[in-house]
């Protein structure tokens, strides 16, 4: 038998020898998946923040911690994780990333997306529509095609505004028209009342209405209210009345009006409202300012900047509650159950951050000030085949 013949036969034998042992290894990894002695991967911690801001798009940042229970890694082309973003179930953002390497432990997945600007003013209509309630949703699913098996988590938040809530008054507040026809105070206001009107995708109307009383012997006319309405600086709605109203001697009148911000505005007003620079990051102040034209008995008229009852409010707003970790409210043991939600967190496999490629979708379809915010704490975790 030649050295040649000898040579191969070992060769071959080797092959095959390594390619059993192969077929075995992955053979047992997958039968331990199988009977439940690996646990499948699933979200521990998503941290949401936002990234740069421009004219069109709002960049979403992302971290998905994926805990890997088993004492082996699931790589590349194994696993494939996906989120979505909605906001009063308006989908705002969505994408993912497939082939992520997860180790031993917990391994940081970074992603980003971008959410467009004109997602907004759909979102605004349902925020105010909804009694100034935003559900902030994000749902994430880890998939293995090792295992054929996938596991979703899900993390919903509330926030609430109220806008509107401090310019309901019954402060009693003089008109000063510093004219030499007639002495000050001209008139008083002794009520201001403001709520939202019927809102349309187009418009965002508040109606308005001032309880005006005239302390003087002769009646007079009130024929224009106007009023100038910005957000940041943007100017939202702009307008007069084109009704006048008589206030008799010594007696009231309640003037009734509508103003009607420009949705088509909104994404203006949130590129500052996200501006660190403007007033804070997710910070806004809200500013609506009036004036008069009275018409004096002889038949005068003057134009009074309504001082005394510009508006100020401040919009503050968390829709990410940014930095909160959640860790500990999901799957824990892989095995698709609810955890025990004690916070634990195994660290021994290390953290290791993935910053592969990622493939990013957004949609903006769909049909702020107390800044008061609640979070319930809302997250489940479900494992699904």
């Amino acid at each position: 038998m030649s050295i040649g013949t000898v040579l191969s036969a070992l060769t071959s034998s080797k092959l095959r020898t390594a390619l059993v042992g192969l077929l075995v290894l992955v053979g047992a990894v997958g039968g331990a998946f199988a009977v439940g002695m690996l646990g499948v991967p699933s979200v521990a911690t998503v941290d949401n923040t936002f990234g740069d801001v421009t004219n069109e798009t709002t960049e979403v940042e992302m971290d998905l911690v994926v805990s890997n229970p088993n004492p082996i890694g699931v790589g590349l082309d194994g696993v494939s994780v996906n989120y979505t973003v909605s906001m009063n179930d308006i989908e705002m953002a969505q994408g993912g990333r497939e082939g992520v390497s997860v180790d031993a432990g917990n391994s940081t997945v970074p992603l980003e997306t971008e959410l467009r600007n004109d997602a907004i003013p759909p979102w605004w209509v349902s925020h105010v529509r909804n009694g100034e309630r935003t559900e902030v949703g994000i749902d994430a699913s880890v998939t293995s095609d090792l295992l054929g098996r996938t596991v979703e988590f899900s993390r919903d938040r509330e926030i609430t505004t109220d806008l509107l809530g401090a310019f309901d008054s019954n402060e009693t507040r003089p008109v000063n028209a510093d004219s030499a026809l007639t002495d000050d105070p001209v008139l008083y206001v002794n009520e201001t009342r403001g709520e939202w009107g019927s809102v349309s995708e187009a418009e965002t109307p508040i109606d308005m209405a001032f309880t005006v009383y005239n302390p003087n012997l002769e009646p007079y006319v009130v024929t224009e209210i106007g009023y100038d309405v910005t957000m940041n600086g943007v100017e939202m709605a702009t307008g007069r009345t084109e009704e006048g109203y008589v206030i008799p001697s010594r007696s009231s009148e309640t003037i009734e009006f509508t103003t009607a911000l420009q949705n088509r505005r909104l994404d203006e007003w949130w590129v500052t409202h996200l501006d660190e620079e403007v007033r804070g990051h997710q910070v806004s102040g809200l500013r609506i300012e009036f004036y008069a034209v009275i018409e004096f008995p002889g038949g005068e008229e003057v134009t009074v900047p309504l001082d005394e009852l510009t508006y100020e409010e401040t919009i503050e707003t968390d829709i990410f509650d940014e930095g909160e970790d959640v860790r500990g409210s999901g799957d824990t043991d892989g095995s698709g159950t609810q955890g025990d939600g004690s916070g634990t967190d195994d660290t021994d496999g290390g953290n290791d951050t993935d910053d592969g490629s990622a493939t990013d979708d957004t949609s903006g379809d769909g049909d702020s000030t107390g800044g008061n915010t609640t979070d319930d704490g809302n997250a489940t975790d479900d494992d699904t085949t």
